[in-house]
Parts: C-alpha cells; sequence; structure tokens
C-alpha cells in the first residue's frame, strides 16, 4: 500500500521540442515522451499525486525562436503558470525529463525558471535511457546544476524516483542518499554520484504507461509522429528496455550495461488491450532499441495478439537488428498479428566501417527477410550512419551499392544520418567542432566534412527514389496520395508533410508565433 496516498504532489515536466532552423528535417521529429509516461504511472501506482506539464504537447503550434533554435510548445513562464493554478501549494519535487540532446536547450531553460519561481522545491533531471537519440547525463551533470537543478536521476527512473521521492520527505541527509544507487548532486559546489544505477530485472512489475496524464490529442492532431501514422490515434509502448550491442555511436551500451530486459508476451499485450478498450486505440509504435532480440518472445506477443482477436496495427519504429528475427515464419506471424513496419540498421555497406562501429550485419539474411516483409505487407526502413571516424570515399561507396541491392529487394525507404558524438557514446571524445550539446544531431554542419558527407547524403536520397521507381514503381506512386489524405507508410512519405506543416507556421499562416521570454 502507498505510504502517503495521494498527499504527495509530484509534477513531471516534458520539454519543449526544439529544431534547428537549418536542420528541419533531423530536428522536427516528434516523440511521444514515453519513458516520463512509464514513470507517471508508477508514481500513480505508488500513490503519489502526479501531474505532467508537456511544454511542448500542451501547444505545438506555438513557436519562438532563440537564435538559430525555434522553440515548439508553451514558454516556462507559462509551465510555472499550469503549476501554480492546480495548487496554491508548491510540489514536493519536480522532475525535468531529459528526453534527447535536440531538446537540451529547453531543459536548461525549464530548469532555470523552475529554480526561479520555486526556490525551495527541488528539481530533479531524469535520463532517458531508452533511446538511441537520448545521451547518458553523467558526465554532463554540472550543466544541469548550473542551471539551477537539485539532483540527476541516471537509469532508470521507476526504483529510483520513488527512493529519491522518499528521502526528500524524510528530510533524509546527503549521507543517507549515497545509499541510492544513479544519483548525482551538489555538495558545497562538488560534484557527486552515488553507485551505479541498477537495472530494474522484472519489467513485469512496471505499471502501464500514464498517457491519461498527457495531452495526447495534440499529437493526434499533428498527423506525424516519430513512426509513420496510418491511423488517426496511436499510442508509443515500450516491450523491452537495453541491447546487448556494443555499437560505438550509440547511448545505449553506457545507459543499460549491454543488458536487454524483456516485458512478458502477456504483459505486452495486456497494455495493448487495455487502450484499445480505453481509447480504442488500434495503432501502437513500439519504441524498444531492439524488440527482437528473442524470436520466440516475438512470436509469443504474435500468437497472444492473434489468440484475443485483437484488431491492431503495429510499427516496429526505432529499429531493431534484423539477425534476431530467425525465421520466414516469424514474418508471417508478425504480419497476420497486424505488424506493417520495420525499421532496421545495417549502419554501413562497408565492413571495415562495421567493424570500426563493431556491430556485425548478415546481409544476406536482411535481405531474404526483407524480401519476405514485403511479400507479407510490412513495410522496411534501413538505416545508415555516414561519417563514422575512419570512414572513407570508398566506404560511401560500398554503401551505395548496399543502399542500391536493398533498393532492388524491396526496402521502402532508408534514412541517411551523419555520426555525431552523443555523451555517454564510445566515440564521444573522437570528434569536436561543436559548441552547444544541442547541435549535435544528425546533421552536424560543424564538422569540417560536414559539405562533403551531405552532398552524398542528398545524392543518395534522390538515387534511392530512382532506383524504388525503377523496381517498385507503384509504390514511388502511391506516395501523392498517401501525403494528400494524411496516411503514411513510411517515415520518408510523413518527412515532406512535417516540413510542410513546419514552414507554413514559421511563415505565420498556421499556428502561433511569439517573442522569445527573458529567463
Amino acid at each position: 500500500m502507498p505510504e502517503k496516498p495521494l498527499k504527495t504532489r509530484v509534477v513531471c515536466i516534458n520539454p519543449n521540442l526544439v529544431l534547428q532552423r537549418n536542420d528541419l528535417f533531423t530536428t522536427g521529429i516528434v516523440f511521444m515522451p514515453f519513458g516520463l509516461a512509464y514513470f507517471a504511472g508508477t508514481l500513480q501506482t505508488e500513490g503519489y499525486n502526479c501531474e505532467v506539464v508537456d511544454a511542448f504537447g500542451e501547444n505545438p503550434n506555438q513557436i519562438w525562436n532563440e537564435g538559430n533554435f525555434i522553440f515548439r510548445g508553451i514558454q516556462p513562464s507559462e509551465i510555472v503558470d499550469h503549476v501554480n493554478s492546480k495548487s496554491p501549494e508548491p510540489p514536493e519535487i519536480f522532475f525535468v525529463y531529459a528526453i534527447n540532446l535536440t531538446y537540451h536547450r529547453s531543459t536548461l531553460s525549464i530548469i532555470q525558471k523552475l529554480r526561479h519561481s520555486f526556490p525551495s522545491v527541488p528539481i530533479a533531471v531524469l535520463e532517458n535511457t531508452q533511446a538511441v537519440t537520448a545521451y547518458a547525463l553523467e558526465n554532463i551533470q554540472d550543466e544541469f546544476y548550473d542551471a539551477g537543478a537539485t539532483y540527476v536521476v541516471m537509469g532508470e527512473p521507476e526504483e529510483r524516483g520513488i527512493k529519491l521521492i522518499k528521502h526528500i520527505l524524510s528530510q533524509g541527509k546527503d549521507k543517507q542518499l549515497l545509499k541510492v544507487d544513479g544519483i548525482g548532486f551538489q555538495k558545497d559546489g562538488v560534484t557527486m554520484h552515488t553507485s551505479a544505477a541498477k537495472k530494474i530485472k522484472n519489467l513485469d512489475s512496471l505499471a502501464f504507461a500514464a498517457w491519461e496524464l498527457f495531452p495526447v490529442q495534440n499529437y493526434w492532431k499533428l498527423k506525424y509522429a516519430h513512426g509513420p501514422l496510418t491511423a488517426n490515434q496511436y499510442l508509443p509502448i515500450l516491450t523491452s528496455r537495453g541491447c546487448p550491442y556494443a555499437c560505438r555511436f550509440c547511448v545505449i551500451p553506457e545507459t543499460n550495461d549491454l543488458k536487454w530486459r524483456s516485458r512478458s508476451a502477456i504483459h505486452v499485450v495486456d497494455e495493448m488491450e487495455y487502450w484499445l478498450k480505453k481509447w480504442n486505440i488500434k495503432e501502437f509504435h513500439i519504441e524498444d532499441v531492439d524488440p527482437t532480440i528473442s524470436d520466440k518472445r516475438t512470436q509469443e506477443i504474435c500468437l497472444e495478439i492473434i489468440r484475443r482477436n485483437l484488431l491492431i496495427r503495429w510499427k516496429i519504429c526505432s529499429g531493431t537488428k534484423v539477425e534476431t528475427i530467425k525465421s520466414e515464419k516469424t514474418i508471417e506471424l508478425m504480419a497476420q498479428a497486424g505488424c506493417r513496419y520495420i525499421s532496421i540498421s545495417p549502419e554501413s555497406g562497408s565492413s571495415k566501417v562495421m567493424r570500426l562501429i563493431n556491430k556485425p550485419f548478415n546481409y544476406q539474411h536482411a535481405v531474404k527477410l526483407i524480401g519476405k516483409m514485403n511479400e507479407v505487407g510490412i513495410f522496411t526502413q534501413a538505416c545508415f550512419v555516414l561519417g563514422f571516424p575512419g570512414e572513407e570515399d570508398e566506404d560511401r561507396k560500398l554503401t551505395r551499392k548496399m543502399v542500391f541491392d536493398l533498393a532492388k529487394a524491396g526496402v521502402s525507404e532508408i534514412a541517411l544520418f551523419i555520426v555525431t558524438p552523443v555523451p555517454g557514446s564510445d566515440i564521444f571524445e573522437e570528434l569536436s567542432g561543436y559548441t552547444d550539446y544541442a547541435q549535435l544531431n544528425f546533421s552536424p554542419t560543424w564538422r569540417q566534412d560536414y559539405n562533403e558527407i551531405n552532398q552524398f547524403r542528398v545524392k543518395l536520397y534522390g538515387e534511392f527514389l530512382w532506383w524504388k521507381l525503377r523496381f517498385h514503381p507503384v509504390s514511388i506512386l502511391k506516395q501523392p496520395f498517401n501525403f494528400l489524405f494524411r496516411k503514411f507508410n513510411t517515415k520518408m512519405e510523413m518527412t515532406p508533410y512535417r516540413a510542410l506543416h513546419m514552414g507554413l507556421m514559421l511563415k505565420g499562416f498556421i499556428g502561433h508565433k511569439i517573442q522569445r521570454e527573458n529567463h
């Protein structure tokens, strides 16, 4: 039973979406904050009075400029107004979600405003441990303390977040806090942190995501998301956590210790069925970094969906290691159970670069399964990283050849990212030239070789579309109709719509453009 049912006021905050004016395509991707939603679910289950202020979701069509950066959502002063409107009494603690690097400026601005408006309320920053685009907070936590944060919570928040709340309520001493794993703080100007964060072993013990606390209607109205949308309503879902592979550009090895843990098939499908019955949600976006590690579990999820006769669609949006899908039988089951999209990550056509990345890839197996996916109606994405340290022109030519072969085999779309040094990744110290962590996105204009790599990227996108028209013309000819009806089978189809929407906002035709407030 909860120790303080519905008495302890806890406020969770999702920061604004932040775009870079010169990179609207890769920095304008909308992520529903699923990590924060699962944490909020745990807070509710434990009996805390959890409130959520989603700075982006509250008003996605409001924008303001700060130099090259464009902020979407409500301003920090409006966040304070939201908090004060709920109760004249301040919360016991704020949790601010450090969702990813492109949001970093917003995260800092919100912390600054909260500290100014609520000088005595503890502010804890939550690490996002379940996204490739996230960042490890341990090595850059001083930025948060300088902005006014009290704590940095590293690792999964559900267990240690509750322990931190109890510590604050009991007015515990710093010495006692040292017993809680994964907590950073400052004492007498010295940055300290406790032991490494432990991983939650039984994910079935966790609550479902508390989406009822979030302005989900505003996300649905946008008609675009991280994953391709073919429904008017959708929800993200996490079915597993972590990844056992040590790709050197990725932060997940640091935040998850090369461990993969999964929810049971029954628990996953229970959550799907819950939202189907509650809100009639028929499309789910699986945001795991590697959901198909266990082929057996993948089949079990499919069989459970089929057994319950759930008429749903689901999509693997963040990428998965295609070799973990062992057979065409699994693909057939996935399609039968409603899977309509799978993102895979070859990364490079060069075996040399793959060795540098530390990521083996079974190309022939991938081609075989992509062909099967197309046959059963599953759309596919192949993701590549360009500009990895040590990559040369010959390596890019090999990537071009792989893209050609995949296009011929029937891959639905490609995504070409320019590698960037995410804090916590193995290559973080190998690249330099940026002046702001918020510049660490997939179009790093600060790189000396950016123009060269970007020219290759743009050309390869164009060639891919030509190859698709040549080998699979129907899929290309359908795209204008998908754009018109806002039903997108791939992210590539959805991107022009998102760019058009953003362009109209910047020109003032839709939404609300405001002046930057003084923090």
